[in-house]
């Protein structure tokens, strides 16, 4: 990577406003935000229209074959394209979600998405969210930064988000996703969900979105001026 370039890897479980507070953040601090969950919620959606599992790595493997990922930033805003159709707002849905979590689990879709990931942050400053961007992604990463919450807060979080987007959605229901998310991505055999040693931990339990993002700029903030 290239040393003149910083780069931001935030991780953490599902609901914990990561990417929310990770693109406020980026743009307060001018760097290039990418939404690394992203692209596998596309790879998701890709496999599921294809009609294969999102449990089998060959019948992703399979449906990936001329399929074209990429992001693109449009007045400071991230689209996702799918084989040139802008999905970013199909992607937001729980199936797709679930989706997301069962393929980022497959060794080809890592595989697939590690340059793409690697190669924005060697040219621009970024930060980048994910699960295992920290510990895989960009090991060498300027500053790390775990974010969580507790698991009841995310599913609320994620509940009043959903609604608002007036779809159906029920708390218990939500709550199940999110613990179940949080099971996969910790348990998976593929870099799983784990904070990296020098990871700083930001826990928003207790704070609202704004004083959130104002707590990752303070903690990026302090951690380049060490």
């Amino acid at each position: 990577m290239d040393s003149k370039m910083i780069s931001v890897a935030i991780d953490g479980p599902a609901g914990a406003g990561k990417s929310t507070i990770a693109r406020k953040a980026a743009e307060a601090l001018g760097y290039l935000y990418v939404d690394t969950g992203a692209l596998y919620r596309a790879i998701g959606l890709h496999v599921l229209r294809a009609g294969k599992s999102t449990g089998s790595e060959d019948e992703i493997r399979s449906a990936m074959e001329g399929m074209s990922v990429e992001l693109t930033h449009e007045e400071g805003v991230q689209h996702v394209y799918l084989n040139g159709e802008d999905v970013s707002g199909l992607i937001r849905t729980p199936e797709v979600s679930m989706a997301a979590s069962d393929v980022s689990a497959k060794p080809a879709v890592r595989e697939r998405l590690l340059e793409l990931q690697r190669s924005l942050a060697r040219t621009h400053h970024v930060i980048m969210d994910g699960r295992d961007i920290g510990t895989v992604v960009l090991p060498e990463a300027t500053v790390k930064i775990y974010l969580t919450a507790d698991a009841g807060v995310r599913a609320q979080r994620r509940y009043l988000e959903l609604v608002e987007k007036g779809e159906a959605a029920e708390y218990e229901s939500v709550l199940q996703d999110v613990i179940r998310r949080d099971e996969n991505d910790m348990n998976r055999p593929i870099a799983p969900l784990r904070r990296a040693d020098d990871a700083i931990l930001v826990d928003t339990t207790n704070y609202n979105l704004e004083e959130s993002i104002q707590l990752v700029i303070n903690t990026v903030r302090a951690a380049l001026a060490e």
